[in-house]
């Protein structure tokens, strides 16, 4: 089949608005814990906890929902997680501790495992060649990262913070409506046979565990550093909250609309390649987002020079734009693999790299908090990527650069598209 089926179009599209929504109920916190935050007296772990917790949940239930989707068909399981999400969502409203805001965050977090129900489901409308593409423009639903910074902070300046959930929980009715009108039957539900035990056989395949070391620092670093930029820009810059909120979309405005083009990118050349170059350039920009603000006292013969380094707002904004970009490439090209490698358990296999991303997305931002309460040197988020970056390019050097051209073998017997990666 080299055509998609009919209603791929509209169905790509209802998927990718609804995950959309999605995303930004799950991303609030970023902007909606800064006067929670003030209001409770956090520390910084407590407000990494704060936006970390409903990352938890719809990382641990990406899995589950993966499987449901194979089972019971992507309109259905998620026309029902967007109408149960709005319940705990509007109860935010109502939390008065931080241990409430942690048990109802818990809940309304599923919104996050929205992702293993759209990527499957959608994917089953396209031929190999386009899915690519399709998850690709799917996952550009990551958007709502962006749509959170530039709409929360207006609603809650009009109408203040406790308002904002319920307007959610409102929007989210609205769209699962649209959503199961918008969307058509899986053509994949229900045609995965086996016992449940039989499907998690593939998690002897180590290349799944590969695939999740690339999508924890993608999809995991991209989540983590959307819940972090605002605050941290609001504090290292003096910046208000719409003005840091505003700025931190540099990041996650690119690492959600060009994750379609990285999909298309890993299309032509391979998944292989394209997440190989995109881990380099997220960590050159890491490298220099680390660099602490510091002043140098230099003795020179003519007496003592300073020298103060510190990047400035622009340069800051630039770096985080291409962090974006290279993250969005690198999280297309991630599930490019699984879908070359894995056709037949797409929603198992997706289910337990999505779990590996939203685990990265939930222990981030706590250690983020950690680091800086021990440290006290702001940038210290950075560095930890830094590091979380080079261990995946040493894991893929040791696994297949070694093995593969680096640009790919266009004389390769494999179907076009396909990731490179030889079975093991």
């Amino acid at each position: 089949m080299d055509q998609p089926l009919p209603r791929a179009y509209p169905v790509l599209y209802a998927s990718t608005l609804a995950f959309m929504v999605c995303f930004v109920v799950w991303m609030m916190f970023g902007v909606l814990g800064i006067p929670i935050r003030d209001e409770l007296g956090l520390n910084a772990f407590q407000f990494g906890l704060l936006t970390s917790t409903p990352v938890l949940t719809g990382a641990v239930f990406r899995l589950p929902l993966g499987i449901w989707t194979d089972r019971y068909g992507g309109r259905i399981v998620m026309t029902v997680l967007l109408l149960l999400c709005a319940v705990p969502v509007f109860f935010v409203a109502y939390a008065q501790a931080l241990w409430q805001f942690l048990f109802i965050g818990l809940f309304l977090g599923l919104v996050g495992a929205s992702f293993a129900v759209g990527t499957p489901y959608v994917a089953r409308f396209f031929p190999p060649s386009r899915r690519g593409f399709a998850m690709g423009f799917f996952g550009a639903g990551t958007v709502g990262a962006a749509v959170n910074l530039f709409v929360t902070p207006v609603l809650l300046n009009h109408y203040g913070w406790r308002m904002v959930p319920k307007i959610y929980a409102v929007v989210l009715v609205v769209t699962a409506v649209g959503f199961w009108f918008a969307a058509a039957r899986d053509p994949g539900a229900g045609k995965k046979g086996g016992s449940l035990a039989s499907q998690f056989q593939v998690l002897k395949d180590p290349r799944v565990w590969r695939y999740c070391q690339y999508y924890s620092i993608t999809f995991g670093g991209f989540t983590a550093l959307s819940l972090w930029i605002p605050q941290y820009m609001k504090a290292e810059y003096g910046l208000s909250i719409a003005a840091a909120a505003g700025l931190a979309a540099g990041f996650s405005l690119p690492g959600s609309i060009l994750r379609a083009v990285g999909g298309v990118l890993a299309d032509k050349w391979g998944a292989h390649s394209t997440t190989w170059w995109c881990l380099w350039v997220a960590w050159i920009c890491l490298f220099l987002l680390s660099y602490p603000d510091t002043t140098f006292t230099i003795r020179t013969i003519g007496g003592a020079a300073s020298l103060h380094i510190h990047l400035p707002i622009w340069l800051f904004t630039g770096l985080l734009f291409l962090l974006g970009m290279s993250f969005a490439f690198g999280m297309a090209s991630t599930f490019k693999y699984v879908a070359d490698d894995f056709p037949d358990n797409m929603g198992v296999v997706s289910g337990i790299v999505g779990l590996a991303g939203g685990l990265g997305g939930f222990l981030l931002p706590l250690m983020f908090g950690a680091l800086l309460d021990t440290l006290q040197v702001r940038s210290s988020n950075f560095m930890l990527l830094y590091g979380v970056v080079w261990v995946s390019l040493i894991i893929m050097y040791v696994s297949e650069v070694r093995k593969l051209r680096v640009l790919g073998d266009r004389s390769s017997p494999r179907a076009p598209g396909a990731s490179g990666v030889a079975a093991n």
